[in-house]
């Protein structure tokens, strides 16, 4: 069993979330591989909850589709019925949840919930079996050593989302340089007061090459 997980959570995506002051970074990869076989070569791997809150993913394609629908399901009937957005932390815990009670035969997928809130800004680390970690920076995948690496070196207190989307790009193409399951270009995501949005392709150009 321990062999089957690490080969489906490990093999093939680097994804990183950092919180800033003002809002927080998603990012990742845009290639799917199976074993030594690249599957597709643009895929999203940076979800959108709601306005508020978005999500990343590592691992089986499937289970990461299940547990995004289902989320999105929660927080859209929270904002109907209460007219307020889901919290962030309420939002992780749901998923938490999901992954804790179908952990006999559990969603092969590792995933990175943030958002903004009345609270601000914040970020959740949440595996497969539910443990849930709430993270000031993080990176999923196979590619996550390096670009631990990277961020440990550039992280710091009061980061802007300007400044927290140049190292989440940086990291990830540093797991793309040294990780044959990472690449295929890179996809960034900023959630703050004016909600999620994802970088355009000229955006990402300026800050760094790809």
């Amino acid at each position: 069993m321990s062999n089957y997980v690490e080969q489906h959570t490990l093999h093939g995506t680097t994804t990183v979330g950092i919180t800033c002051t003002d809002g927080v970074v998603l990012c990742a990869d845009m290639r799917a591989s199976a074993g030594y076989f690249i599957a597709n070569n643009n895929t999203m791997k940076i979800q959108k909850i709601d306005k508020h809150a978005g999500m990343t993913m590592a691992g089986g394609v499937a289970d990461a589709q299940n547990v995004t629908d289902m989320l999105r399901y929660h927080s859209n009937i929270h904002r109907i019925e209460k007219q307020e957005y889901l919290p962030i932390k309420s939002i992780a815990r749901l998923a938490s949840l999901i992954f804790f009670q179908n952990r006999y035969y559990p969603f092969i997928v590792d995933i990175l919930v943030g958002g903004y809130d009345n609270l601000g800004p914040s970020l959740y680390n949440i595996d497969m079996f539910g443990s849930l970690d709430k993270k000031t920076f993080v990176t999923t995948g196979s590619g996550s050593p390096v670009a631990y690496g990277l961020l440990e070196s550039e992280y710091r207190d009061g980061l802007t989302v300007e400044e927290g989307k140049i190292i989440a790009l940086r990291a990830v193409k540093a797991a793309i340089t040294r990780n044959i399951g990472t690449g295929d270009g890179i996809n960034v995501a900023i959630i703050d007061q004016k909600g999620f949005r994802l970088l355009t392709k000229e955006q990402k150009k300026a800050i760094i090459t790809l």
